[in-house]
């Protein structure tokens, strides 16, 4: 996600919380329709988090972190480049892509979508016991509207 600002997170508007979630969850739930290969996705929930710097009753992020396992571990390199080649036709921005710096050499992919104000890490485990596509997604700073609390899950 691009911006002018120092710190580098841009304003992602003014939402509630709820919304904010709900709209995280259909993200993170287009990114699974992108992946277009048989598995099953980890049940975690997004969550809510302060925005550095900024006063945490008026400011909030949501992250997601949440991991997809292909039914056959031969697929798991087909996610990947199916999921690399479809980010760009939906608003993504790929901004690095290769091998991590971990002993196991995990390709490692991120994208910002700036309309959705939210970027996106994938990174590819082959070598866990159960393969698997590892998602972290955040958002930019959301300011809650006036008259109403965020809500920290």
């Amino acid at each position: 996600m691009t911006d002018n600002k120092k710190d580098g997170v841009p304003s992602a508007g003014m939402s509630s919380t709820r919304d904010a979630l709900d709209e995280m969850k259909k993200t993170s739930s287009g990114l699974y329709a992108m992946i277009g290969v048989k598995g099953k996705a980890s049940d975690n929930f997004p969550g809510v988090t302060r925005c550095s710097g900024k006063d945490r009753d008026t400011y909030f992020r949501i992250y997601h972190p949440w991991s997809f396992y292909p039914t056959s571990k031969g697929d798991l390199d087909e996610a990947l480049r199916r999921l690399k080649a479809e980010l760009p036709k939906h608003g993504w921005e790929i901004v690095e892509y290769g091998p991590d710096t971990s002993r196991n050499k995990n390709i490692s992919l991120t994208a910002d979508n700036d309309k959705k104000k939210v970027s996106v890490n994938v990174v590819q485990m082959k070598k866990n016991d159960r393969p698997k596509l590892s998602f972290h997604l955040v958002s930019g700073c959301y300011k809650i509207p006036d008259g109403e609390k965020v809500d920290r899950y």
